[in-house]
Formats: structure tokens, sequence, C-alpha cells
């Protein structure tokens, strides 16, 4: 096999070949959807348990819809409402969960490392579906896997991504993954949006919206994300996007056959023009999602397999 993790907790630890593996798989799942075959039988007998401590509708509802297509027993749990407003550590939590046996753990939390530290203490598969700052690796496999569909490949291309860096999992999710996958990846900004050190990782810094998109292959515009925010980052949502929205005329700077990207939800007239969004001959925002159960899909079927490795 070229899968050889037993949970995805991030892109860090994958190696190339395991992320095409992913993306390999997850090409014949959305493939088999797009002909009408959506189920199959590697999750079969599995449990599938669901804990989001934070909401996001669409992750959540992909995952369940990814683990019902290959035959789990799935059951979403209402962190928000659970035990642990009544004071229980994220810990005792585990312990109570690991006593259930499930096959597959779905966790997405606000703080960085937690899903790390359930990964260390129950028996099985962990993955993560976001956890504060730190990754959100399904959404890079499956931002990846549009790309590739789009562009023929993924490697040598230049992408550009934009907007809210500084508190954004899916920026660093997909610049480690680009990275490793040898293309130019360019981050646009304001500098209050930026984390520190960035650079450091590789890549181009701007806070100028049309040479950071210049010649770009991909622009991937970032939800600005003001639940994050504890104090004053921009001047107003309305100077925001005339430096840093994407519209017709930053969009013509990158590469005529550029395609737009966006993680979701869209913040319209704030991040992105409605009218690019919905423009199916640059904008690949609704393939993304769809993209998302078929990644999901085979996620869960290549850790469930390299379990079964001896």
């Amino acid at each position: 096999m070229e899968f050889r993790q037993r949970h995805l907790l991030g892109i860090e630890p994958l190696a190339p070949r395991e992320i095409t593996a992913v993306l390999d798989r997850a090409q014949d799942y959305a493939e088999a959807a797009r002909r009408g075959q959506k189920h199959g039988d590697a999750l079969e007998g599995l449990t599938q348990v669901n804990m989001f401590f934070e909401a996001s509708t669409r992750t959540q509802a992909s995952f369940e819809i990814a683990g019902k297509r290959l035959g789990a027993d799935v059951m979403s749990m209402a962190m928000q409402t659970s035990s642990l407003s009544k004071g229980e550590t994220l810990i005792d939590t585990a312990t109570t969960i690991n006593a259930m046996r499930p096959d597959l753990l779905v966790v997405r939390h606000p703080h960085s490392g937690a899903v790390n530290l359930l990964a260390e203490k129950v028996e099985c598969a962990v993955l993560n579906a976001g956890d504060g700052r730190h990754e959100h690796p399904t959404q890079a496999l499956l931002d990846a896997l549009t790309i590739r569909r789009a562009k023929g490949r993924l490697h040598r291309l230049t992408v550009a991504i934009c907007g809210d860096i500084a508190h954004s999992r899916v920026a660093r999710s997909n610049l480690i993954l680009l990275g490793k996958m040898e293309n130019r990846v360019r981050l646009v900004g304001p500098p209050t949006l930026m984390p520190p050190g960035v650079a450091e990782l590789g890549v181009e810094v701007t806070d100028d919206m049309e040479a950071g998109l210049q010649g770009a292959d991909v622009v991937m515009m970032l939800r600005l994300q003001r639940e994050r925010m504890d104090g004053a980052f921009i001047p107003s949502e309305r100077e925001y996007y005339h430096r840093f929205g994407l519209d017709a005329e930053k969009l013509a700077h990158a590469a005529p056959d550029a395609i737009v990207m966006h993680p979701g939800p869209m913040n319209r007239g704030v991040e992105i023009d409605g009218t690019i969004a919905d423009d199916l001959t640059r904008s690949v925002i609704r393939e993304q999602v769809e993209m998302g159960v078929a990644v999901r899909m085979a996620a869960m079927d290549l850790l469930v397999a390299a379990r079964r490795e001896p």
C-alpha cells in the first residue's frame, strides 16, 4: 500500500506518494458517483463517530455522506450540548468514546492540537476535520483534487492564496501540500492578516493583490474569519474588498485560464465578487464541494485499509 498512516491529523506527516494515493482513490469515487454508482462497502460493518466541537454544516454533512456511502454506521454527536459543557475534560470524553469501540472518529475542534491529543487516547483511526489555526487536511486534499482535475496536474503551478492567512488552517494545510507537490505558492493579504515568519516556509508573501495574482494558475480566496479575530485587523469590509476582494479587474492579472477557488462559506462582496464566484468558466467552487465527499470517502477507506495491513 502507498498509504501507511494510522490517522489523518494533518498534511505535514504525509509523503507525496500518500497524497497521490488519496487523490487517486478519491478520483475513482468521484467518477463512480458521476456514473450514478455512489455506494461502496469499504466501511461495511464499521462505526464512524463525528464529534464537532465547532459548528460546520458543510464539513460535517460531507463526512456523514461519505461514511454512509461506504456502508458505515454513522453517528454525529452535538458536542456543544454534551458533557463537555458540564465540565468533562477532553481526555474523559476520549475515554468514554473509546469504550464504545468506534472504528473511525472525525473531530473538529476550536483549539489547535486537541485532535492530536484525542488520537493519542483512542484506539480507532482519527480524522482531523479542522483544529484551531493548525490544520484542515481534508480541505487541502479536496482542493488538490479539484486543481488536478481542472489543470491536469498538481505540480509546477503558481498558486495564489489570498486573504485572511493568519486565521486560516485551510491556508496552512494548502501551502504545506502544494509545497510538497513542487508548486510555487504566493500568499497575498494585508500585513495584519499574515502570520509572522510565514515567508520562512518557502512561500512568497505580498500585500499587493495585482502582483500576487500576476500569471497565477490558481487563485484561492479565503474567508475573512471575524469569529477568530480579537481586534481590528482591517479598516472596514468595504476597504478590504477594494484592496483584496477578487473582482474582474484583479483577476485579469492572473493567467487567462486561471481557476478561482474558495473553501466556503463565502462572503460575497467582501472576499469575492458574486459574478466571479458563479462564473463556471473560471470558478470551481461547486466542484470543491463535490470533491469533498469523494476525498473523505478515500481518506476513510485508506485509513481502514492501512490498519488492516499486518
